[in-house]
């Protein structure tokens, strides 16, 4: 029997980490926290060092920019919970990685095979897993090709994630909205 697995969604700065923090602190007392982020600048090292000091000392923290289903794999076997942040970043290592494709829909369909293997990692485990993503698609068209590719794959891979969970929250100014108990399919929204 697999564990539960949840996905936090929202924009940005609208508390779906701090969301998410919370969740994995109340779901047991063995958390791994998976970080995704690469630092490269003086801004993402400020976000990287707020995420740190919100985190509890007693939480592991490993750090997979890449290859993150290894890591998956090991930690859903020894945590009660994993807090994965978050899968957009994630998308973003995986765009520019070097043995990514260059070639558009070969890079898109190995993208989303390696999420795939995330997720199947994920939830073939005994722990609660809490991904946290960013809501890309609610915002003006991007100007150029590859912040267009990138929408429109955070989208794709949100949605195969979201088929999969348990829960999912989209987080407003702070405020978790459950999505899965809210929705309906096409057909049954025809129907009403």
């Amino acid at each position: 029997m697999g564990g539960k697995c949840v996905l936090v969604t929202g924009g940005a700065r609208s508390g779906k980490s701090e969301f998410a923090e919370q969740y994995v602190e109340a779901a047991g007392k063995k958390i791994i926290y998976i970080a995704t982020a690469q630092v490269y600048d003086e801004e993402m090292r400020r976000r990287v060092t707020i995420h740190q000091e919100r985190r509890p000392a007693n939480w592991q923290t490993v750090e997979a920019p890449q290859a993150a289903d290894l890591v998956m794999r090991e930690a859903v076997e020894t945590a009660d919970a994993v807090l994965f942040d978050c899968l957009s970043m994630y998308l973003t290592n995986l765009v520019f990685a070097e043995n990514t494709p260059q070639e558009v829909g070969k890079r898109q369909s190995y993208i989303l095979e390696e999420m795939d293997r995330l997720l199947d990692a994920a939830c073939q485990g005994k722990a609660t897993v809490v991904f946290v993503t960013n809501e890309v698609g609610l915002s003006i068209v991007p100007e150029n090709a590859l912040a267009r590719e990138f929408r429109d794959l955070a989208g794709l891979v949100n949605q195969r994630f979201a088929r999969r969970m348990q829960e999912v929250y989209l987080v407003v100014a702070g405020l978790g909205v459950e999505l899965k108990k809210l929705s309906v399919t096409a057909s049954a929204a025809g129907k009403i």
